[in-house]
């Protein structure tokens, strides 16, 4: 038995008349790590709590061709002991992707969704790079990827 689609004329039109939007993760790499423990190895006897933790985070998109787009989810984590530098890590996190979309709706999907879907993976590539170091791995709190694209289109406009 076959079911029709039933929808009122309205409704057809205004879902004819919306753009479709379509995305494709081409493919997910590390462009760039970089481990640095510059004290090494006589910090890890002084490791008696917790380090104190600075994390920065940026994204980058480039078109590369028609659709086709990377997009480098940049982190830079810096960890301090009570006197001394425990590490320094800076990893991008790269994704080509796909994406038919309009126009208006182009920036916030590279910088935010794409950013949001691709994170949980730089996450455990920075877990697993710290404890195969010999430190301690650190988990990463998900990260607001709406609210710092937010905050980069406001400090552009204020400059």
């Amino acid at each position: 038995m076959a079911f029709k689609n039933k929808k009122e004329p309205q409704q057809q039109a205004n879902e004819a008349s919306e753009p479709q939007v379509s995305l494709l993760i081409n493919s997910q790499y590390i462009k760039d790590l970089s481990l640095e423990i510059p004290h090494a190895p006589q910090v890890f006897k002084k490791m008696s709590k917790q380090p104190s933790l600075k994390v920065d985070v940026n994204v980058a998109t480039q078109k590369i061709e028609e659709n086709g787009y990377t997009v480098d989810l940049n982190i830079a984590l810096n960890a301090d002991t009570v006197d001394e530098k425990l590490f320094i890590l800076e990893l991008t996190y790269s994704a080509f992707v796909t994406l038919n979309a309009p126009e208006e709706h182009l920036e916030p999907i590279l910088n935010i969704e794409i950013p949001r879907l691709t994170f949980p993976f730089a996450r455990n590539v920075i877990a697993q790079c710290l404890m195969e170091s010999g430190l301690p791995p650190i988990m990463m709190n998900p990260i607001d990827f709406a609210a710092l694209y937010s905050a980069r289109l406001a400090q552009k406009g204020s400059n």
